[in-house]
């Protein structure tokens, strides 16, 4: 058998053990600098070293002295048509004088505990199939765990023992975040086209993450607030390909559902718990800083409309939102303005969590309502109707394209972008409001001041089902506007879940003149037809996984405040009459068919090729895909995407009722194949 010793300073020392007789070998791991450093008489043992012995045979490229920083055990197997061959190997600390002995036992035994696992995680679904799928998406994601290195100092200054840099690295990518000095094990999007971790790609991850492992969860939403992540002045990184880009600000949302998750869990044990609030503390005083850092640099005005910019949403507007305008002038924001109402009260609800164990933080949660209630007034044009976002005439939130002559146009583009401002709702309980008579004399001191913002925005004085009270951007008749178009199947809803674009633009495309070109959005519903952003995503017309499990969400919120005798058409036009709660499991279960086998037997997400759709050694592997044609449900984008796309394991569990009221909102029960 071949054996290799590894010394490590800090982890001790280890055998890597493989069976049979390999050949193994050693180079190390540094930059061929004879190809990529202009040194073509360099000496060294380099990392392409294997790749050069194995497809080229030159055998100079490994160290013939069999010592390294990097190891490798080569096989030479001859395997028969239709057979297969087994390679075991072990990695123990020294002294296994048999490492292979007990193998077999060990690999069964780990099965087994697995099994277990999820035998118990998975006790209330009744479908194998989907048991399966949910098994898999919760594979997906602990497999797409990584080491992720990256110093951006000695990136920019180059290492000592290499050639040094291009000067313009200086001031190129990344030079403002000079702090940041990643060396940790994160969750990448995906480990082979996005090996690199993405500020809000992350926290949805954490979701599905909670229910398998809610401590590496909450150390991941942890990780990225630290001082050697986040940027002094309170922004967070966004991507390794430019830090500085703007992502929603979801990350106060996914912090508080991994700390209700995280509860549940453990009052299953102590059903005293008050659940991780040193976690929720930690977390929440680093957000104010990044929410400060919102306010400041993408509110330009000071009126609580924003211009995010990029916002994670790739090509869905008419022009590039990370650039310049070509005409001059900016944009707001329908979403950009809906994240920061919906970060408002994802703070507001910390806060007041936090308040319950140390009244302190009642003044802080009395800023975030109040900061919110300014924000709703403005997209809603409460004081300034030239300020307001919605559309009185197509009853639909746009962006406004504010030009430097001072002219104000809509972009009358239906897309997510003006749905985003269902995300922004919380329900208060009237027993969480006795039990902080500071923030709620406050409160009612702020609406009595306000009649306006209490009537139009929050519809404070109409207590709902079980004399709750709702935040909220939209009054109902808004929502049930909004809801008419988000579920008219020849708009929004596909049978696979909510479009990011309205199917409409397919035959009428939006067209605007601006700085002597003409910009076009039109409906794709499946790859990008142009390379912004690289071509190989898509925002005008697929269903992306994140925003359909927020608008799930969101409508369980109303339907906490409205209860079941407020109904809406579901789909649109079709007589069929349903509560937000029965239209947030409808959306639930359109998602999960991605996957789940219909009548065919086939799944539509593996549709786009067949053999992997019907041939038995590949029908039953599931791809979680980066999102998915808007008609088809094929998948498109990265193919292993099990990132965001994991969140279907949370739309599979079993939804179950919690006697606490912050535990309320949950996601459905599965889908029906």
């Amino acid at each position: 058998r071949g054996v290799v010793i590894e010394k490590h300073p800090e982890l001790g020392d280890y055998n890597f053990y493989s069976d049979g007789n390999p050949e193994t070998l050693f180079c190390d791991n540094e930059t061929n600098i004879r190809r990529h450093g202009g040194q073509p008489d360099a000496a060294g043992y380099f990392k392409d070293a294997f790749h050069e012995y194995i497809i080229h045979g030159n055998s100079a490229a490994v160290n013939p002295e069999s010592s390294g920083t990097k190891a490798g055990v080569l096989h030479k197997l001859t395997i028969p048509a239709g057979g297969s061959k087994q390679i075991r190997l072990r990695l123990a600390k020294p002294g296994a004088n048999e490492p292979f002995v007990d193998f077999d036992s060990i690999f069964a035994q780990r099965i087994s505990e697995a099994d277990e696992f999820y035998a118990g995680l998975q006790n209330g679904i009744a479908s194998e199939d989907a048991r399966n799928v949910q098994r898999q998406a919760f594979a997906g994601m602990i497999w797409s765990k990584q080491f992720y290195y990256y110093d951006v100092r000695e990136w920019i200054k180059g290492d000592s023992a290499q050639p040094p840099p291009p000067s313009e690295r200086k001031h190129g990518r990344n030079f403002e975040w000079l702090h940041l000095n990643n060396a940790d094990i994160i969750s990448m999007p995906d480990k082979w086209e996005y090996p690199w971790f993405a500020a809000w790609d992350l926290v949805f991850h954490c979701i599905p993450l909670a229910l398998v492992d809610a401590e590496f969860a909450k150390a991941q939403l942890v990780l990225l607030t630290r001082e050697w992540y986040m940027h002094p002045n309170g922004q967070l990184p966004a991507y390794e390909w430019a830090f500085g880009d703007v992502n929603p600000s979801v990350h106060a949302w996914a912090t508080f559902r991994v700390f209700q998750m995280d509860r549940k869990q453990r009052r299953e044990t102590d059903p005293h718990d008050k659940g991780d609030l040193a976690f929720l503390e930690r977390v929440f005083h680093k957000l104010m800083l990044n929410f400060t850092w919102w306010v400041n640099r993408k509110d330009s005005q000071g009126r609580n409309i924003f211009q995010g910019g990029f916002l994670g949403l790739d090509n869905i507007g008419v022009f590039d939102r990370s650039l310049p305008l070509p005409s001059g002038g900016f944009i707001n924001q329908a979403d950009g303005t809906s994240w920061m109402a919906m970060y408002c009260l994802n703070l507001l609800h910390i806060s007041l969590e936090l308040a319950r164990h140390n009244k302190v933080y009642e003044d802080i949660a009395t800023k975030f309502f109040e900061h919110f209630l300014n924000i709703a007034a403005a997209i809603n044009g409460v004081e300034d109707s030239a300020l307001g976002l919605w559309d009185n005439e197509d009853e639909f939130y746009y962006d406004h394209l504010c030009l430097a002559d001072g002219c104000n146009l809509p972009v009358k583009v239906r897309s997510m972008v003006g749905l985003i401002p269902l995300f922004a709702v919380e329900v208060l309980d009237p027993a969480l409001l006795k039990e902080l008579p500071g923030f709620t004399s406050r409160m009612e001191c702020y609406l009595n001041a306000r009649p306006d913002l209490a009537k139009l925005v929050s519809r404070w004085q109409e207590c709902g089902k079980g004399e709750r009270h709702l935040l909220s951007l939209l009054r109902g008749h808004r929502m049930k506007c909004l809801l008419r178009r988000m579920l008219d199947e020849t708009e929004f809803l596909s049978d696979y879940g909510v479009r990011a674009l309205s199917k409409v633009h397919e035959e009428k495309p939006y067209r605007l003149e601006c700085g002597g070109l003409m910009h076009e959005v039109k409906y794709w519903p499946a790859e990008s037809l142009t390379g912004l952003f690289g071509g190989n995503s898509n925002w005008r017309g697929p269903v992306w996984m994140p925003m359909n499990y927020l608008l799930i969400e969101s409508l369980q919120k109303f339907h906490h405040y409205y209860g079941d005798d407020f109904k809406v058409e579901c789909p649109t036009s079709s007589g069929n009459f349903m509560t937000l709660n029965d239209v947030a499991n409808e959306l639930s279960q359109r998602l999960s068919r991605l996957f789940l086998k219909g009548k065919d037997g086939q799944r539509p997400v593996l549709k786009y090729h067949p053999k992997l759709a019907t041939d038995p050694h590949f029908k039953d592997y599931i791809l979680f895909h980066e999102y998915f044609h808007g008609d088809t449900g094929r998948g498109v984008g990265a193919s292993h995407q099990t990132g965001w796309t994991g969140l279907v394991a949370k739309l599979l569990q079993p939804r179950r009722v919690s006697r606490h009221s912050d535990d309320t909102v949950r996601i459905s029960r599965p889908a029906s194949p």
